[in-house]
């Protein structure tokens, strides 16, 4: 089961006890992690981040490995990390490696978009448990990798690593630009619909966004991600009469409804892509 080939067993599906159980471990493992590094100094938590970064850079490439050897190459909307998601690994490359602005680009997605992009993937793993089993090597990888994306974004914002400010979404709207850019060049060469930006998913709350911009619907899709996530969670940051406890549960509950949209054709239509199982 843990290596099936997508079809070889009943996937576990969404808001089952199979998933139910993933997100109570999920969270159990998250506030262990908090638990043991919260008092974490400025130079641990940069040797966390690192450690993480590289840990999720191999389990990539397995995953990338595992879904060409068991799916149809051609659909690169299966395996290119070219997704709200996948952000994350380039974010945590740039925190390690980089330095100055380039480092503090990282950081800034860390400490907004990260949390956000992992809480909605947890409660509704649309790519991963339509199709998987629970105990499948690319559901379990899923939420470890998405546990992940949460636990660094709190830590970063619970140890002051960075104190996100106004500015920064600068920062946060370049880097999710640069991602949209390069997934617009290979939607235009492969058909695909990386970062969801190049096509309508009819049936579906996209159709509506899609009808009202017209010609202007992938650059409103890009805009949207370059700049809600970031305001959301700094917004909430700067609620200054809450307490730092209060201001984490509002992060996770509004990360919901932000990402909700991208989210939202594969819940309602995962049928229409049955093979797609990308982060």
């Amino acid at each position: 089961m843990l290596f099936a080939r997508p079809g070889e067993y009943k996937p576990c599906g969404i808001f089952s006890l199979e998933h139910f159980g993933l997100i109570a471990v999920t969270i159990v493992c998250i506030a262990i992690a908090i638990k043991n590094t919260y008092k974490s100094s400025k130079e641990e938590v940069k040797k966390i981040i690192k450690n993480c970064t590289i840990m999720l850079w191999f389990m990539e490439i397995f995953i990338i490995a595992f879904k060409l050897c068991t799916g149809d190459p051609r659909n690169v909307n299966n395996y290119v990390p070219l997704y709200y998601c996948s952000i994350l690994l380039y974010a945590g490359t740039l925190s390690s490696f980089a330095k100055g602005k380039i480092k503090r680009m990282g950081d800034v997605f860390l400490a907004t978009g990260g949390i956000i992009g992992g809480i909605v993937f947890i409660l509704l793993p649309t790519t991963s448990l339509p199709a998987y089993p629970a105990l499948h090597i690319v559901s379990l990888h899923s939420f470890l990798y998405h546990g992940i994306m949460v636990y660094l974004g709190l830590l970063v914002n619970i140890t002051h690593y960075i104190d996100v400010v106004a500015s920064d979404a600068v920062y946060f709207a370049t880097l999710i630009g640069i991602i949209c850019i390069l997934a617009q060049i290979v939607n235009k060469i492969f058909d695909s619909n990386l970062m969801f930006i190049s096509k309508d998913f009819p049936g579906t709350p996209i159709t509506i966004i899609y009808k009202l911009t017209g010609k202007h619907f992938t650059a409103f899709m890009e805009i949207a991600q370059m700049f809600l996530p970031f305001y959301a969670v700094y917004g909430i940051l700067k609620i200054r009469d809450k307490s730092k406890i209060t201001r984490m549960i509002l992060i996770l509950l509004f990360g919901l409804l932000i990402l909700l949209l991208l989210q939202t054709p594969f819940f309602l239509r995962v049928e229409a892509f049955p093979q797609l199982t990308c982060l």
